[in-house]
């Protein structure tokens, strides 16, 4: 078996996590460009998770500053400004952080997603068969009836508005963009702190995502999920690929096993960090 060349990595994710000394991301355009080259990418850095992200792209590999005057902060404006721009897809949806994805990718992740076609219909099964709560179900209804609305109207309309059911509210409202059923489409001025989001239904802002997905089947969206993500990582473990899309065992293992069948990856090892390391060819020490 093979074994990861450590430096040939790291040169790799320099240009992948656009890391310096590469290029850096240094306007809307730029991040436009690497959401579109990437697939899919975080806004923050996540702990834990290897996945590139505009912050390391705009202000190098270190912490995520306090300070609002930062300059990585930049990324929030571009974030906020894209939001009813349809130029990528961002909502919380890998582990639940605030993900951005390209429009080529987003089919399919929605192939993967618990929607079938109808959202006046998906939701009231899932809700049926305990894949939703109460609150996330009165929030799809908010928006369902309502349109879109901003955090404040949307928990007065879901009547979520009690001290006792913020955490409720919130976790409705990260179950809902996890599943692709809501997102936020802009940013308004209403609450205490001036900012907040609006949301919406993602059927309602993009009509044409279900018939785009429909065609891809799961073991195919699955694939090229984990393809994007090694293009991006280089290398990875299993446990790490099932840890960030939460498929389950068996179906990362499926995956994994197609892929390398196909001959687009191969097992190494890792002379730092135990297990069996999953890599791209064109990252492997040949020997």
């Amino acid at each position: 078996m093979s074994q990861i060349d450590l430096a040939r990595l790291a040169g790799y994710r320099i240009q992948t996590f656009r890391l310096p000394p590469g290029p850096r991301l240094t306007d809307p355009a730029s991040a436009l460009d690497f959401v579109d080259e990437r697939g899919f990418v975080y806004f923050w850095p996540i702990k834990g998770v290897d996945l590139p992200n505009l912050w390391v792209g705009v202000a190098g590999e270190r912490p995520v500053a306090e300070a609002h005057d930062d300059p990585g902060h930049i990324t929030w404006g571009w974030k906020d400004n894209a939001l009813d721009k349809k130029i990528w897809y961002y909502a919380k949806v890998l582990r639940r952080k605030a993900t951005i994805i390209s429009l080529a990718t987003l089919p399919y992740f929605y192939a993967l997603s618990e929607n079938y076609g109808d959202p006046d219909e998906d939701y009231l099964l899932a809700y049926e068969e305990g894949r939703l709560t109460q609150a996330a179900k009165q929030v799809f209804e908010a928006l369902l009836q309502e349109g879109r609305l901003n955090t404040i109207d949307l928990r007065r309309v879901a009547r979520l508005t009690s001290s006792s059911s913020t955490s409720e509210f919130n976790r409705a409202l990260e179950t809902l963009q996890a599943d692709f059923k809501v997102l936020p489409v802009g940013v308004s001025d209403a609450g205490a702190w001036h900012y907040s989001h609006i949301y919406d239904l993602t059927a309602r802002q993009y009509p044409d995502l279900s018939e785009r997905a429909r065609p891809i089947g799961e073991g195919e969206a699955r694939r090229q999920l984990l393809k994007l993500y090694l293009r991006s990582v280089g290398a990875t473990q299993a446990r790490d690929v099932e840890r960030l899309f939460g498929w389950g065992g068996p179906a990362t293992g499926r995956t994994i096993s197609a892929l390398e069948g196909a001959g687009m990856l191969a097992k190494s090892v890792h002379s730092e960090k135990a297990g069996e390391w999953l890599a791209l060819s064109d990252v492997l020490a040949q020997h």
